[in-house]
């Protein structure tokens, strides 16, 4: 069974979509990555439906949803008030919690608000950013292993505040190439994605003009000293070398309890897909010995 629609939300419309094949295991529901992004890259889990239902969902503000232009919407908490209202909606009393990327901060800050949102049977966060602080940091070693000439082009365009020209996006795509995806050829349909499915304004306010400095209202986020308080079983992955670095993803895993941890050894930041069939061995793995 497919289905697909709308749940009003703070702020206006989400658009989810569900794959169920009635196999009755708890649902899964997919946090994306951005913030501003969409689910769409993440299709490849609809795999896990022969074990149990998978939701995704574009957040506000990007993909199918609404896109309202009211910059206070912005804001982490308005995004965990978001999950609550989609789970109401979609009678989700059980359910299993994967975010990717920012879908981990938005995992993490939903898992810890008060009082602690019930029925959450697991969590995992992939490729997670639980940390503005932190991130910064890896970012900056991870430029280090670039060429020179990328290193100066990425600081001088932040520095000068070009980071909307051709340069910086051509020395981007150099990092990108380090830390993000590292396959020589994506899929067919991952080059389809339409291009408005992002939304720019929706990361800048959130987070900055790049991923090296923190300027949005996440620059502060920092849950490491929380993360005691996740008592469900939680996967941490990464990729070998991705930009959630396995250092600190690793790091994060040891401060909560009942966690458990993975590196796929030949991807960077898109394991779904650099590494499809053994992170959806891994994560199926994960969600089936806990029901």
């Amino acid at each position: 069974m497919y289905d697909e629609g709308f749940v009003e939300v703070t702020g206006g419309r989400v658009w989810y979509q569900r794959f169920d094949e009635g196999a009755g295991g708890t649902p899964l529901i997919v946090l994306h990555g951005g913030p501003g992004s969409s689910c769409y890259s993440l299709q490849v889990l609809k795999a896990l439906a022969k074990d149990r239902p998978v939701i995704l969902y574009d957040q506000l503000g990007c993909g199918r949803s609404d896109r309202p232009t009211d910059p206070s919407l912005w804001r982490v908490e308005r995004f965990v008030e978001e999950l609550g209202q989609i789970r109401e909606a979609l009678h989700l009393d059980e359910v299993h919690i994967l975010g990717h990327s920012w879908g981990t901060t938005l995992a993490a800050a939903y898992c810890l608000t008060e009082p602690k949102p019930h029925g959450v049977k697991s969590v995992i966060f992939s490729s997670p950013c639980l940390s503005a602080p932190m991130w910064e940091q890896d970012q900056r070693r991870n430029l280090k292993k670039l060429p020179l000439d990328v290193q100066e082009t990425i600081e001088r365009c932040e520095k000068k505040g070009t980071t909307d020209s051709p340069e910086f996006a051509a020395a981007i795509e150099v990092f990108d190439k380090h830390f993000v995806n590292r396959l020589e050829c994506n899929p067919e349909w991952i080059e389809q994605r339409p291009k408005h499915y992002r939304n720019p304004e929706v990361y800048n306010i959130m987070w900055g003009p790049s991923e090296f400095t923190v300027k949005g209202n996440l620059k502060s986020f920092d849950c490491t000293a929380q993360l005691k308080e996740i008592s469900c079983p939680t996967l941490f992955t990464c990729g070998r070398y991705d930009e959630a670095t396995p250092e600190t993803t690793e790091y994060y895993s040891s401060l909560t309890p009942n966690a458990k941890f993975h590196v796929y050894e030949n991807s960077a930041h898109m394991a779904y897909i650099e590494e499809e069939k053994e992170y959806l061995q891994v994560v199926g793995d994960f969600l089936t010995s806990i029901q």
